[in-house]
């Protein structure tokens, strides 16, 4: 059924298809609209069958998650940001005990200084937690992506974030095609364990772990993130066969059999891109877009294999690994390595800054004449920075940083002299 709605609200109501049983949830912007949109679900009677439990924090949000997981509860949470963070010992264990829960990641900024608008700072400090990490760039394949989540979590036993950018794509009004019920039945059988806590049969979960066993431990959650690679692609067939659409997946290419420049993002800056190239195309460029869904497990092969036929790759990542720059460019540079390309990594959009159109062209056109740096900030506010580092330098007692830039672009008032 095709509906205009928001973003939140078209998750929330993918989630309730998939018959969740827990939901435990804390708020915090921008995810709060989907599970008060399940909450209000819950309430209503129109999901049965499941209880959602409101928390005292984040932390107790993934606890709560990982005792009904274990218990053999289908569960769901989500988070953002800061809340991310403050459950991550939980996330750990989440994971480090193989328990198939989904969790929504509405990506946005990490403070300090405070900041509540997107970027991939989030997930993508977690991304060695042992999650497996999809990334949405659209509302329909957000919605898509938590039903196949549900699936691909609880036949390998390990929780699954589905990632999608904060405001940008969840407080969005767009049209997205609900399915019925009928249909995420089809695909998604009830939830039966690989494993679960039983009166009848007690064991113990999380138990301590020696040195002559934990190493092999945590190679079991590396293989069956390596499992998640093959079974990644398969769900996403069978999604096709049932829903009648192609979505998910590891990657997804755009113009790129012939590109001499591959540009490579995750998330909803991809329409940006890919509109940014047909410009750049019908004026003659070779250029294509590499959209990355599966960030963990990363597809190296794939990745390889997109960019056979390149010169040249840009990698556009809004986080920014400090003290060494890309995160997704780390990964990307060792799927290519031995295949002599030319690599960039751009850092865009911390924080919310608008990527546009204008900027995008001017730097594809740039990497396409070999003219990049290593390492570029995009639209980086060279003369605030350069003014700051030369306070510092100046005045032992300058202030903290983002209030000092603030005042020099005139957003708060000047301390009076």
């Amino acid at each position: 059924m095709l509906k205009q709605c928001e973003g939140s609200h078209a998750v929330a109501e993918a989630v309730a298809l998939c018959r969740p049983e827990v939901i435990c949830a804390y708020p915090i912007s921008p995810q709060t609209h989907i599970v008060e949109g399940l909450g209000e679900m819950v309430k209503s009677g129109d999901v049965k069958d499941c209880e959602f439990i409101n928390v005292e924090s984040e932390f107790a949000a993934m606890s709560v998650a990982i005792g009904s997981s274990a218990a053999g509860a289908r569960t769901y949470t989500a988070t953002a940001s800061q809340g991310l963070l403050f459950m991550v010992e939980a996330v750990y264990n989440a994971s480090g005990l193989g328990l198939p829960i989904v969790m929504t990641v509405a990506n946005r900024a990490i403070g300090a200084p405070i900041n509540i608008w997107n970027d991939h700072s989030d997930s993508l400090s977690q991304r060695d937690c042992g999650w497996i990490q999809l990334f949405a760039e659209t509302n329909q394949e957000a919605l898509d992506l938590h039903i196949q989540a549900f699936k691909l979590a609880e036949e390998l036993s390990l929780p699954v974030m589905v990632c999608m950018d904060g405001f940008i794509l969840t407080h969005a009004y767009e049209r997205v095609d609900i399915p019925t019920q009928e249909q995420v039945d089809a695909f998604l059988p009830p939830y039966e364990p690989r494993q679960v806590l039983d009166p009848a049969e007690p064991v113990s979960i999380g138990a301590m772990v020696g040195p002559e066993a934990f190493m092999e431990v945590r190679y079991l959650a590396h293989a069956k993130q390596m499992q998640a690679l093959e079974r990644i692609p398969q769900l996403a067939e069978e999604f096709k066969q049932v829903f009648g659409r192609a979505t998910g997946g590891l990657i997804h290419t755009y113009c790129a059999d012939d590109a001499e420049t591959v540009v490579i993002a995750m998330g909803s800056v991809l329409g940006t891109i890919k509109d940014t190239v047909d410009e750049m195309r019908a004026a003659g460029h070779k250029i294509g877009v590499l959209g990355i869904t599966s960030f963990r497990p990363f597809p190296l092969v794939e990745v390889a294999t997109a960019l056979k036929n390149c010169k040249r790759f840009v990698v556009l990542e809004k986080s920014l690994a400090v003290g060494i720059g890309g995160i997704v460019a780390t990964n990307v540079r060792m799927a290519v390595t031995g295949m002599g390309l030319k690599g960039y990594t751009v850092v865009a959009g911390l924080g919310g800054r608008a990527i546009t159109m204008k900027s995008l062209t001017a730097l594809f056109e740039k990497a396409g004449r070999d003219e990049l740096e290593l390492l570029t900030f995009l639209d980086l506010d060279w003369k605030v920075v350069n003014r700051q580092l030369e306070r510092e330098k100046q005045t032992r007692r300058s202030g903290p940083a983002a209030e000092s830039m603030l005042r020099d672009l005139g957003t708060v008032a000047s301390k009076i002299a």
